[in-house]
């Protein structure tokens, strides 16, 4: 099983081929396709390459599913015998990627996925159901 440590987001991720996960939020359109050219260290099948910090002109490849919200988090603020109190809500922004591609060095392809799409509702396919039977 081959896979890549990358670093994006001062975070660092191990993925692999067709693997989905959030990252810190990136600042590009839903559908297109992200290079992460930071890979700290590169594993195929037969040896591993680690980077110095990291692998000069390796990559990895990632398509770019959805920007969502986090779960909300409370933030309290409470001043004892004050009678001051704060409550503020936060909810982080992470980007949800898929990897497409691993990259050698040298151009190599180390591993590729298929990208899955994003399954219709049981709504959707009865609005396709009932345009089908008005024809």
């Amino acid at each position: 099983m081959s896979f890549a440590i990358i670093e994006t987001g001062g975070k660092q991720y191990k993925v692999s081929a067709s693997k989905i996960l959030e990252i810190e939020k990136l600042d590009v359109k839903v559908g297109e396709t992200i290079k992460f050219k930071n890979v700290l260290l590169l594993n195929d099948n037969k040896n591993t390459e680690i980077g110095n910090p990291s692998i000069e002109g390796a990559s990895v490849e990632a398509k770019l599913l959805d920007n969502v919200k986090d779960r909300t988090i409370l933030v309290f603020h409470k001043r004892r015998r004050k009678h001051s109190r704060k409550k503020n809500g936060h909810r982080q922004r992470h980007s949800k990627i898929q990897i497409t591609k691993i990259l050698a060095k040298d151009g190599r392809v180390v591993d590729e996925a298929k990208i899955v799409e994003k399954k219709k509702s049981v709504k959707e396919e009865k609005k396709v159901i009932k345009k089908e039977a008005v024809k």
